[in-house]
Formats: C-alpha cells, structure tokens, sequence
C-alpha cells in the first residue's frame, strides 16, 4: 500500500520556520516529480513548490526566498523548510507525488498520490 505521511506541522509566530517532512513508503518515488501544496481555510488548495526527479525546483511566486524543498531519495522522503513564516501562510499543507515517471508540473491532477496533510499556523 502506497503512503505518504506528512509531519512536522505546528503552531509558529510570524517570523518563524518550520521543516515539514513527507515519508513515502509501498515504493519508490525517486524517479517521480513531487510536490507540496496548501489549503487555507475557505480558499482552493494551491501549489508551492516541487522537485522533479533530477532535481529540478519550482516555487510558487511568493515562496521564492523563503521556502526550500529538498529531496533525500534514499529515505524516500522530501521536505519543505520555511522560514520567515506569515499568517497567510497558515493552511492544511500536502504532499504529493506526480503520478507518471519523470516530468514535471504543477497542476495537481498531475499528481496521483497524496498525504492526509499537516496543518501549519503561523500567529501574528
């Protein structure tokens, strides 16, 4: 059975940071693009950023400079470290592997595995 698990949420001020973590496990995602992506509260979930297989790194606009992902294919495991946290940025926070081998992209119907989430608020 594939999972992937998300942790590392919490309850942060402004300013702060955050390391998020996504195990996977049932297989190997190291030749799958995967990506994080956010659900605040009454808005549609958005992408944040993904790293492709080869390494390959794609932020949404407003991340750029303050969220890093990184992948350790090895643990089968990607994060996203945030740093200069805003209360804009308080959402449900999924990760999620792009269902075809290799490519890229961020429209989440690329992606056809997905974690329960982990929520991350950020208090001004």
């Amino acid at each position: 059975q594939v999972q992937l698990v998300e942790s590392g949420g919490g309850l942060v001020q402004a300013g702060g940071s955050l390391r998020l973590s996504c195990a996977a496990s049932g297989r190997s995602f190291s030749r799958n693009t995967m990506g994080w992506f956010r659900q605040a509260p009454g808005k549609e979930r958005e992408f944040v950023a993904l790293i492709s297989w080869s390494g390959g790194i794609y932020y949404r606009d407003v991340m750029k400079g303050r969220f890093t992902i990184s992948r350790d294919n090895a643990k089968n495991t990607v994060y996203l470290q945030m740093n200069t946290l805003r209360p804009e940025d308080t959402a449900v926070y999924y990760c999620a592997a792009k269902r075809d081998l290799y490519g890229m992209g961020y429209n989440e119907e690329l992606y056809g595995y997905w974690g329960q989430g982990t929520q991350v608020t950020v208090s001004s």
